[in-house]
């Protein structure tokens, strides 16, 4: 039992880190001398190590991918605050399906954000500047599955194993 509840919040805190990598760090998009996230656009200014950053486009599309990613995080951290409170104040073989619920909301949330990021950036960049993909897009695509699968875990997994401990001890 103890090891399932640790598992379990190793795989919440790692989704909650990919969250915060992969919206605060610039490598959605590199290629060319030039990197872009969500918050801002740099260019090699110079010298390898010297940068020239300006602010993203104020497209909808990515001002939604923004709030998106942001809304994931808040919906991780809530559902990680959640699971301590109701770890401790719920009785035995209580259900964590609020904080399992956020944290697939978390997962949607990102999933959400990556496929609109997907889908439009070739407006915000042209073909020809060969961009790819960065380490951080792919982030939030792992971070998906990840937060959607702990969430899973919360309202199937460990509310039934909590339940088998309650029932068993009742019976001794």
């Amino acid at each position: 039992m103890l090891l399932l509840l640790l598992v379990i919040i190793v795989l919440h805190v790692a989704v909650l880190v990919l969250l915060f990598v992969s919206t605060i760090v610039n490598q959605w998009l590199v290629g060319n001398g030039s990197i872009a996230d969500l918050w801002q656009n740099c260019t090699i200014h110079g010298s390898p190590s010297s940068f020239r950053c300006l602010t993203s486009s104020t497209n909808e599309w990515l001002q939604s991918v923004q709030a998106l990613m942001i809304l994931s995080i808040i919906f991780s951290v809530l559902s990680l605050f959640l699971f301590f409170c109701q770890l401790f104040t719920l009785t035995k073989g209580g259900r964590f399906y609020l904080t399992g619920i956020f944290q697939i909301l978390a997962g949607l949330c990102v999933m959400s954000g990556a496929a609109i990021y997907t889908v439009r950036y070739p407006e915000w960049h042209s073909h020809e500047e060969n961009l790819s993909y960065g380490f951080t897009y792919f982030l939030s695509w792992v971070a998906f599955p990840l937060a959607v699968v702990s969430g899973g875990d919360y309202c199937i997994c460990f509310c039934s194993q909590i339940s088998q401990v309650t029932q068993h001890s009742a019976a001794v």
